[in-house]
């Protein structure tokens, strides 16, 4: 089978194509533009380098969240829109499991960070082969501390945890903790996340596939202020 990830809801902006498990081209961005002006573009070379058309994807998977509220709106706006036309089924991943996935399983448990600013951060907790442990949380990094003090062997990944990195080690003294390098969301974690769910057969339909926040945005927060 094969299929085309998209990923928008980070700085990096990342469309790779993929046959089973094996990568056929990726294209990752991180140069300041928006996603609006990247996005389309890296979707046809991704395409081009893995010499496919959109004829021949069978599925797309795209992070729908969460992370930045704009870049999410606007991947998963623009995979729908193919899936629509082209009458191809999707994949919706958690930006948290894609991170996950850029570990190695050395751990016991893994830790996915994303920073969402004001000490708040998205967290996902896993085994070491990323099946879910806790309910994702978005919330203060001190709930985090809280639901973690019972876990051990822990690494933890995502630019939260390059963020949080001191308070964490201060926190969980005593614990076996460990700190990733591979902080940023890429397209070959998110590419094993999609052909995992494909074997799981959760594939769905553009219509079902949604932007999937944990929170509400800063302008909605600042509005009920």
């Amino acid at each position: 089978m094969k299929f085309l990830v998209a990923d928008t809801s980070s700085g990096v902006c990342g469309v790779g194509v993929f046959e089973d498990d094996k990568i056929l081209s990726k294209n990752e961005l991180d140069n300041g533009k928006t996603h609006s002006e990247n996005f389309m573009p890296l979707v046809e070379k991704s395409l081009k380098d893995a010499k496919v058309n959109l004829n021949d994807i069978d599925c797309i998977g795209v992070v729908a969240g969460p992370g930045s509220f704009t870049g999410i709106r606007i991947g998963v706006a623009s995979c729908k829109a193919m899936a629509e036309v082209k009458k191809i089924k999707m994949i919706s991943v958690i930006s948290l499991d894609s991170i996950a996935m850029n570990e190695d399983g050395s751990s016991d448990v893994i830790c996915s960070l994303i920073d969402a600013r004001n000490n708040q951060v998205y967290c996902g907790i896993f085994d070491k082969n990323i099946n879910k442990l806790e309910e994702y949380i978005a919330d203060d990094i001190n709930v985090v501390i809280d639901v973690l003090k019972k876990y051990d062997n822990i690494t933890f990944v995502g630019n939260g945890a390059d963020i949080h990195k001191d308070f964490i080690n201060t926190q969980l003294e005593g614990k076996s903790i460990y700190f990733s390098e591979k902080n940023k969301q890429c397209v070959e974690s998110l590419g094993k996340v999609v052909y995992k769910k494909i074997q799981n057969g959760e594939l769905i339909l553009p219509d079902d596939l949604i932007p999937i926040y944990l929170r509400k945005s800063q302008a909605e927060r600042m509005e009920k202020k």
